[in-house]
């Protein structure tokens, strides 16, 4: 309503801005995205044939035993696996059939939330500055972590007690089932291509989408004011505010289809390594938490302690690594004065 109060001088000013926008992000957008695609494609491929050769089944039949630890029957194992090298829609078809409790579903939805789709959103964050190992170890361990503690505090039903008290041998014999079909390559081939066109199509659109608006957004001061409005939950994270919009579109959508925004961001100058490094402890484990998080909780899970304990391991993570950072420069700084 306000550019239509404007005069025409003005109203034509704020097409030129808004075509520059455009015009300005185009390049940069179209180097990430490429980037971006090609490590999906690869790592799909590489997931057809761990399907294919049955990786994924004999890793679920090794991790068995120590998800009973965490409250979940060893088929459960599949579920995360699939998560953790695919994505969370692989977890859910595979969890949306088995006969999981709501408290299961919980636990192992923060698991699979915290470590899912790990090749391509570790790539992203590396590109980004993030240390890649570091991001493997922190998001899988944060995830076992949560699921123990949630174990612990979750109180238990009749019906919890009845799935972990027959879980040992029918588990075993559901991954045993799994390992023993012998997929056709050609049925799996064609389920890649139309997964990956799919998720392709849909990747590119909103890498385009996002790196626009965000630049639109930032040349009409809204981030400005975004920034100012999320502050206080920001400090509470401990995350600097400049870092609002990134955190809005990594919680909202994901770390993979926000990766464009996050590499335009550092690329930009827009923040430092040290920003980026905090952030990345955050976003590691929530993320992703309108689509995801829904999902999950439409199988049974319970949304609020998904997001609650989430964002409770990302309070500890970017804490201590400030801490860390802290002790890190107190230590150099020592170090110099003694070389001196």
């Amino acid at each position: 309503s306000e550019i239509l109060n404007e005069n025409p001088e003005q109203v034509t000013s704020t097409k030129e801005r808004l075509v520059k926008c455009v015009k300005e992000v185009l390049p940069s957008t179209t180097k990430t995205c490429i980037w971006l695609l090609k490590i999906t494609i690869g790592v799909s491929v590489l997931i057809l044939f761990m399907r294919y050769f049955k990786i994924l089944p004999w890793l679920s039949a090794t991790l068995g035993p120590l998800f009973n630890h965490f409250g979940l029957p060893g088929e459960a194992a599949l579920a995360y696996v699939s998560g953790y090298f695919v994505n969370m829609y692989a977890m859910l078809a595979i969890a949306g059939s088995m006969d999981l409790t709501a408290r299961a579903i919980t636990i192992l939805g923060v698991m699979s939330l915290c470590s899912h789709n790990m090749i391509t959103e570790t790539a992203v964050q590396g590109k980004t500055g993030a240390n890649p190992v570091r991001v493997v170890i922190t998001r899988t361990l944060a995830g076992f972590v949560l699921a123990f503690v949630l174990n612990l505090i979750l109180p238990l039903s009749q019906s919890d007690i009845a799935m972990l008290g027959g879980a040992v041998g029918e588990s075993e014999a559901a991954v045993a089932a799994v390992a023993a079909v012998q997929p056709l390559f050609k049925e799996l081939a064609v389920e890649w291509c139309y997964s990956t066109l799919s998720i392709l199509v849909k990747m590119t659109l909103l890498i385009y989408s996002l790196a626009i608006l965000q630049r639109i957004l930032s040349e009409f001061g809204v981030i400005r004011w975004v920034s100012k409005f999320l502050k206080p939950l920001l400090l509470l994270f401990g995350l600097p505010a400049r870092c609002s919009f990134l955190w809005i579109v990594a919680n909202i959508l994901g770390i993979a289809y926000g990766g464009a925004v996050m590499m335009e961001e550092v690329r930009a100058g827009k923040l430092s390594l040290r920003d980026i490094k905090l952030v990345n402890q955050h976003i590691g484990i929530s993320h992703s938490n309108l689509e995801d998080l829904t999902l999950v909780a439409s199988i049974g899970g319970i949304w609020w302690v998904m997001l609650l304990s989430r964002w409770a391991g990302s309070f500890i993570l970017v804490w201590g690594y400030r801490a860390e950072m802290a002790i890190r420069k107190k230590l150099l700084t020592l170090q110099t004065k003694t070389t001196l």
